[in-house]
């Protein structure tokens, strides 16, 4: 049995088909994020229809290409397929080749957008269907209800597309055309997760961390920019700006009663991510708080914190449950480095009761005791931007730009 050799895969879209006039701008973005996360490939030619993506293999091996494009948001599934010329003795050749290594039970779903070819779906259902089963009856059967295999014949203008096997996309919209938000990363479960589900929703991503060098470690911001490494690949490549935050902190804890200093730790990040923000023209902030999950993410203490920007502030697990979180951390690959034992700012500073029912009026008299404004912008001013992508790696050192 000769080895069957996939000439294009067809990509179809998922909530793209929803998008009205805005449909053709979905689907540019769509090609041009398929364009940059196979650009190793450089074989590989695209062509855009109202309907689907083509990609044109070109002697590329598909089974590389298949695991990047099951991480590009927008593309509800996608096959590999045969091409060939709108002949129905070419048409069942190349059925025949698709169907001479499976068993079990079948059935063919033509469809036929050339309006020209001389055949109805029936007919191509019936004249393909006849060539497997004559040939391959001692080990295929027809069931139109519950097949094992779907047999698929698109009858294109062009070419006719035959493919027998689905594979399911990332689902959502292409990562851009909801505009860029900056994510607040920490090294736990959570955060990681809301960047995926706001890149799921057509949000470009730059990230910030808040780094207590030396009360923090390097293992710590190694294992956030393996976060943002882990990520990246639903994106391209993500901007991790890493914020000095330790002289911050430490006036917080001289001046402020310790019961509400992650509440306005949290007060002044949210300040340094709205700064950035509006430095790298997102148009929100990210994180990954969930209702009740810890002190600082009472809907109290949200309210609290919250006031300090009049950015959007986007909570993609905001009614998630920790477990719910931990199972899609597992699925997207983050959840074993989230959990290895490095601190972050938050954590190392840690208080012992910290108050879940903040009072604004109390947060703005302490931190009236202390000039905060010029240390968040010397923060700002010493930022280090790495730029991350699926291939990065840190144990040498990185580019800082």
């Amino acid at each position: 049995m000769a080895e069957l050799t996939y000439e294009n895969i067809l990509i179809r879209y998922g909530e793209l088909t929803t998008k009205g006039k805005n449909k053709k701008d979905f689907i540019s973005r769509l090609a041009d994020n398929m364009r940059q996360a196979l650009s190793s490939f450089p074989d590989l030619t695209f062509q855009q229809t109202r309907d689907h993506i083509y990609v044109h293999l070109h002697g590329t091996d598909p089974q590389k290409v298949i695991p990047i494009l099951k991480n590009v948001f927008g593309i509800r599934s996608f096959s590999c397929s045969l091409k060939v010329e709108n002949d129905i003795e070419k048409i069942k050749q190349a059925a025949y080749k698709i169907m001479e290594d499976k068993s079990g039970t079948f059935k063919v779903k033509a469809r036929r957008a050339n309006k020209n070819f001389p055949l109805h779906s029936d007919d191509i259902n019936r004249q393909v269907a006849t060539v497997i089963l004559k040939n391959f009856d001692d080990r295929l059967k027809v069931d139109v209800h519950n097949p094992d295999h779907e047999l698929i014949v698109e009858v294109r203008d062009d070419y006719t597309y035959i493919m027998a096997e689905t594979i399911l996309g990332a689902g959502g919209y292409p990562v851009g055309v909801g505009g860029k938000a900056m994510l607040m990363l920490s090294g736990g479960i959570d955060s990681p997760v809301a960047g995926y589900l706001a890149m799921k929703r057509g949000v470009k991503i730059e990230a910030i961390h808040y780094a207590s060098m030396p009360y923090t470690s390097q293992e710590a911001l190694n294992k956030v920019k393996e976060l943002t490494r882990l990520i990246s690949g639903y994106q391209g490549q993500i901007r991790l700006h890493v914020i000095p935050f330790t002289e911050i902190q430490l006036q917080i804890y001289k001046y402020a009663d310790e019961s509400y200093a992650i509440t306005l730790m949290r007060r002044m990040m949210y300040r340094l991510a709205e700064m950035m923000a509006e430095k790298r023209g997102c148009l929100a902030i990210v994180n990954g708080e969930s209702i009740g999950q810890v002190a600082s993410q009472t809907l109290d203490s949200m309210k609290a914190i919250n006031c300090v920007t009049t950015l959007p502030v986007i909570r993609p697990a905001v009614t998630y449950d920790k477990l719910e979180i931990i199972d899609l951390a597992r699925r997207i690959g983050t959840y074993e480095t989230s959990i290895l034992p490095y601190e972050d700012c938050c954590t190392i500073f840690d208080p012992k009761d910290p108050v879940t029912k903040p009072k604004i009026e109390k947060c703005e008299m302490f931190e009236r005791r202390f000039d905060w404004q010029p240390l968040l912008e010397k923060a700002i001013e010493n930022v280090e931007t790495i730029v991350i992508n699926p291939s990065s790696r840190f144990d040498e050192a990185d580019d800082i730009l």
